[in-house]
């Protein structure tokens, strides 16, 4: 078999249909489950759709935190902007992504995964070439701001298109890992965005000519990803939405709790990862970072940079030691990391600012793995103790994926939002610690009480 072509009229030796190929690049009588089949053409299948979906969804985390890094060049580049008006243009990418997961998680099953993923990267030019547009203009109007700043969140809904057409190409015993893969690569983006838009704002040009290269520099890289999808990915005529599914979870009371948990962790990380740049301008100026030239890198790349490769680690310590334990202890570190920045904010120390939050989005990170992990053992485990309805327990606990994702990635406005209110109350950023420090303690005890204490009436055991 070639990597673009599939033999229509062979069989496997175990007598199963073969794999086929029609117009389009649409696969028919796919089984990743089946062994013969799996190790004759469907790895190299896989693998190759694999590979374009995390470039993909790189792409789309990439333009979701534009926005993050953005900001902290716009009152150098003559934008007059309000404090509260640059948290506004931080968290809506969040908020309109977070709201996209959930028809996001359908269209594949509709136009195909293939499909999809081309016209979902496409998408990803309008908010990019609106970012260029409005950034050439001080002038621009704070709601043309907000309304592009908006779009970007097309590229936060990728991640959930993304992952729900990766799950139908994997077997079981291997679709951890790729899905891990999958949603590692994606969100390394947030940190690439922080890294390399300051050296081309910077490097190549200066002030208000060099800031619209923020968003131009990602179009010919949207481009390649779009055509890549389009050349070497594929469409799947046996993957179907469950709506009946989604339905289903919904009335899981456990649904809602991991939701809860999932906000704690991953909205934890993209919401830092999105405020991280404006903190450290608030508190220590522009002018602290690696200088390269004339171009100041702000370190906050490196917050995403751990957060993104703590997660498939996150992931490994709770097929070890089970999730519900280990996101005990990552809830456990935010909690008393968050505590640590809150008693030493006042020491104005950055390499210690620096420190606490780079191990933050350690803990966020690993707790986003281990609490993701819980998911499909929690409705596992529901149905072999018979509390499960009749709906099988995969089919809920994949549609519950989907719907969870997407509520955790509320956290990404949540966040930027405490924090912006806290700062408009007090003048400082101390309020909003307090709270988080609050959060992380319910949501470490919930955890406990749900999942691990033993006579726990709701005790799933060794989740």
């Amino acid at each position: 078999m070639t990597g673009n072509s599939v033999d229509n009229t062979t069989r496997d030796i175990a007598g199963t249909t073969a794999l086929s190929r029609t117009p389009g690049r649409w696969l028919h009588h796919w089984d990743a489950e089946d062994t013969v089949q799996w190790k004759s053409a469907g790895r190299a299948i896989a693998k190759r759709n694999l590979a374009w979906s995390i470039a993909c969804e790189f792409l789309g985390f990439v333009v979701w935190q534009l926005w993050s890094i953005v900001v902290v060049f716009l009152p150098g580049a003559g934008f007059t902007f309000s404090s509260a008006e640059l948290f506004w243009l931080i968290s809506i990418p969040s908020l309109v992504g977070a709201t996209l997961r959930i028809p996001y998680t359908f269209m594949v099953a509709k136009f195909g995964g293939r499909n999809w993923t081309i016209i979902s990267a496409l998408l990803l030019l309008i908010p990019t070439l609106g970012m260029a547009w409005c950034l050439g203009n001080p002038d621009t109007p704070f709601s043309t701001m907000l309304a592009v700043a908006a779009l970007a969140g097309l590229g936060g809904g990728n991640f959930a298109s993304s992952m729900a057409n990766i799950t139908y190409f994997y077997p079981v015993r291997e679709k951890g890992w790729a899905l891990g893969l999958n949603a590692a690569g994606g969100n390394l983006g947030a940190a690439v965005a922080q890294f390399m838009v300051p050296l081309a704002v910077a490097l190549l040009a200066a002030g208000t000519v060099g800031l619209p290269l923020a968003g131009l520099m990602w179009v010919p890289l949207i481009l390649i990803a779009a055509w890549g999808a389009w050349k070497y990915m594929d469409n799947l005529a046996s993957a179907k939405s469950d709506v009946a599914g989604s339905l289903a979870s919904l009335r899981e009371p456990h649904l809602w709790i991991l939701a809860l948990l999932y906000i704690g962790t991953f909205g934890s990380f993209i919401g830092f990862a999105a405020v991280f740049p404006k903190l450290i301008m608030d508190s220590f100026g522009t002018g602290v970072g690696i200088a390269i030239g004339p171009a100041v890198i702000s370190l906050a790349f490196l917050g995403a940079l751990i957060g993104s490769l703590a997660r498939p680690f996150g992931g490994r310590l709770a097929d070890r030691w089970g999730g519900a334990r280990v996101t005990v202890a990552c809830f456990g570190v935010l909690a008393v990391t968050a505590l640590a920045q809150l008693s030493t904010l006042p020491l104005n120390s950055f390499p210690i600012f620096l420190l606490l939050f780079l191990l933050l989005f350690a803990a966020a990170g690993a707790g986003n793995g281990s609490t993701y992990r819980m998911i499909p053992l929690v409705f596992a485990l529901r149905a072999s103790t018979g509390t499960d309805g009749r709906m099988s327990a995969t089919r809920k606990g994949s549609a519950a994926l989907g719907i969870i994702s997407a509520i955790g990635a509320y956290g990404g406005f949540v966040v930027p939002q405490v924090l912006n209110a806290s700062r408009q109350a007090t003048g400082g950023y101390e309020g909003a610690f307090m709270g988080f420090v609050a959060a992380y303690l319910v949501l470490m005890a919930l955890t406990w009480a749900v999942y691990l204490r033993p006579s726990s009436a709701t005790s799933l055991g060794h989740v």
